[in-house]
């Protein structure tokens, strides 16, 4: 399982123009599940999200999680991010999880999140080619493998 983070002062995702998600401060997630993926890798990425200190303190220190500083969230499903590019010059996606169990994953996730941080976590639309606007905070963008390579 893979993600994307980035710090955002605010992102959204549109459908033929039609908003379907969006968030102000906070952390847009793209989201690459994995055909060797479980609910154990995503217990640990959402684990990991959840307490990730990235956003800055009053010392200027990324000291703080994104509910700390409270936070939102907004995750995209992103298949190209399982993309294999060691040959040739087109991507491979043989190990990206196929639908439906990858929307359910996907779902799970937003899920868990939720749960874990008690924030509610808006979401893109699974499938669907989506325009994403984003200003990213720092910039700060982390990548996230999970199981950790």
């Amino acid at each position: 399982m893979r993600a994307l983070l980035q710090r955002v002062s605010r992102a959204k995702v549109t459908v033929e123009g039609e908003t379907v998600g969006e968030t102000g401060h906070g952390l847009l997630i793209f989201l690459g599940v994995e055909v060797s993926d479980s609910d154990k890798e995503l217990e640990a990425l959402v684990a990991k999200i959840q307490g990730l200190r990235i956003f800055t303190d009053d010392q200027g220190k990324m000291n703080r999680s994104c509910e700390d500083v409270g936070g939102s969230y907004l995750a995209v499903s992103q298949f190209t991010l399982c993309a294999d590019t060691k040959s040739g010059k087109r991507p491979g996606y043989e190990r990206a999880m196929k639908p439906p169990e990858s929307e359910r994953m996907y779902e799970r996730f937003c899920e868990r999140l939720a749960v874990l941080t008690g924030r509610p976590v808006a979401r893109g639309r699974f499938g669907a080619h989506m325009d994403v606007e984003l200003v990213n905070d720092g910039p700060v963008t982390i990548w996230l493998d999970y199981p950790a390579g």
